[in-house]
């Protein structure tokens, strides 16, 4: 009897690692120190019931949210591994007003910049529901030296590379470089990310809409009449089709990308320029389901491609299975709502 080959997260970033002709094993390093932070994150997500990390600390980030115990944890725990790596010149955090510039002579060489949310669905964890960690990474554009604002304001279409982590039932790390889209699965006896599910492809069609219909009255003219054309009966079409709505991004996401399906937050009357951010969450999520044959757009315009031009910038988003973007962007076309997306 043959034993499986197992190739871990570590072995497989090696063995990739001739698609960056011009990096030296630096994205490699970089990767592998987010891997690690992933799973310090990960155990105290598994025992946030059992300790005192739950709750709300009585303080709010820059985005005017409760922050949560767990959602500074994740965050220190990250930048203290970007810190360490040597390879990370500046972290921006969706946790954080302004960027962090990484010096010392550990990362005097440092190339790249770093995006994050630490702990995207963090509301979630104490009815023990999925959160996840989402990130981005650009190639500096500044000299040597400590990073700046400028290298993370960049469009999405010069990432090197974008991930998240599921915390899940079992908790999976998705990453592409710009060459596919690859996911490990934490095994937990031997502390290890193995590769499960290589090349990751997403349906070209779906038949699960995920979008927060509780904000309904506030939706743009096209969005509500998608949400309707989902909820019709057609047989030749597979309508009506599944809602689903977990209310963490990575969550809804990942079933998305497994299954096919289409993930909206549109512009509201209480958010006209939407509510998630362009940097922490839109681009990352768009550079890996356009790597898995998928679709990211604002609803008329290509995510990868918007400017950016803050920290904090939010945008509508409308990704997944492509076929369904394109619907939702001809729903929006056809029914215009001034001051909407």
């Amino acid at each position: 009897m043959h034993a499986q080959r197992i190739t871990t997260l570590g072995q497989f970033i090696i063995e990739r690692q001739a698609e960056f002709p011009y990096s030296k094993g630096q994205l490699s390093r970089l990767l592998r120190d987010i891997g690690i932070a992933s799973k310090i994150v990960n155990r105290e997500v598994n025992k946030a019931g059992l300790v005192n990390i739950l709750g709300d600390t009585g303080e709010t980030n820059i985005q005017g949210e409760t922050v949560k115990k767990l959602d500074i944890f994740a965050n220190e725990q990250f930048k203290a591994a970007l810190k360490a790596g040597g390879e990370c010149c500046v972290f921006a955090s969706e946790e954080d007003d302004e960027i962090t510039t990484i010096e010392g002579a550990v990362s005097a060489d440092a190339k790249y910049a770093v995006l994050m949310d630490p702990l995207d669905g963090s509301s979630n964890i104490d009815v023990n529901v999925s959160v996840g960690t989402i990130f981005s990474i650009y190639r500096r554009v500044s000299q040597e030296g400590p990073g700046l604002l400028s290298d993370c304001l960049q469009k999405g279409m010069h990432q090197v590379a974008a991930g998240y982590v599921v915390y899940g039932s079992s908790t999976m790390l998705v990453y592409t470089t710009g060459h596919g889209v690859n996911g490990f699965t934490l095994d937990p006896s031997i502390g290890e990310f193995c590769l499960s599910h290589p090349d990751m492809r997403i349906p070209e069609q779906g038949f699960i809409y995920s979008v927060n219909e509780g904000n309904y009255i506030h939706f743009p003219q096209g969005i509500k009449q998608y949400i309707k054309y989902c909820q019709a009966y057609d047989e030749t079409t597979s309508r009506p089709y599944n809602s689903r709505y977990i209310g963490s991004m990575v969550a809804d996401f990942h079933r998305n990308l497994l299954k096919g399906g289409v993930f909206i937050y549109p512009a509201t009357g209480k958010a006209p320029k939407g509510k998630l951010r362009l940097g922490y969450e839109c681009n990352p999520m768009a550079f890996i389901v356009e790597q898995a044959g998928g679709k990211a757009s604002d609803g008329k315009n290509r995510i990868l491609e918007l400017e950016s031009t803050d920290l904090h910038q939010r945008t509508p988003v409308v990704l997944g299975s492509r076929l369904m973007v394109e619907k939702v962007e001809s729903f929006l076309r056809e029914f215009p709502d001034p001051g909407s997306f």
